[in-house]
């Protein structure tokens, strides 16, 4: 799996979000210093996220983003959603929808396998859970493996 600039940025722009006091919208211009996106990319992000119902903008001088929901209820698999659309797909296509013949068949259950893990994993960490440093003890088990942090 691939994650791209645009998913990343996205999730970063919402940690930030996460982590500013309710009431207190933060400027895109913000966002994107602090975090070194370039800023017209983080508006056209900030704009599907917003399309998708995670964050809210406020026009005026006291205007900026800030988040639709509470931290705790927004998964990384909802903003890598917001921006990418399917966690995972083959050629474009969702695995169920997808058939193989002979020799190749069982390539289907394999991915269909990849999106579980990559759905428990995303779906199972919240922004709150990385704000505060706090991540579930699944992905401390995942990561503390040498060969996760190596390159076969």
């Amino acid at each position: 799996m691939r994650i791209s600039a645009r998913a990343d940025y996205a999730v970063r722009a919402a940690l930030l979000l996460a982590g500013a006091q309710e009431d207190t919208p933060l400027k895109a211009e913000f966002l994107a210093e602090t975090q070194e996106i370039p800023h017209k990319f983080l508006e056209s992000i900030l704009n599907d996220m917003r399309r998708d119902g995670l964050v809210m903008s406020q026009r005026g001088a006291r205007g900026g983003y800030r988040l639709a929901k509470a931290p705790e209820d927004i998964s990384v698999a909802d903003v890598v959603r917001a921006v990418e659309g399917p966690l995972v797909s083959v050629r474009g296509v969702r695995p169920p929808d997808l058939t193989y013949q002979g020799p190749a068949e069982a390539l289907l259950p394999l991915w269909i396998a990849l999106r579980a893990n990559v759905r428990q994993i995303l779906e199972g960490v919240s922004l709150a859970d990385i704000a505060s440093g706090r991540l579930p003890d699944f992905v401390h088990t995942l990561a503390d493996d040498p060969a996760a942090w190596s390159n076969p």
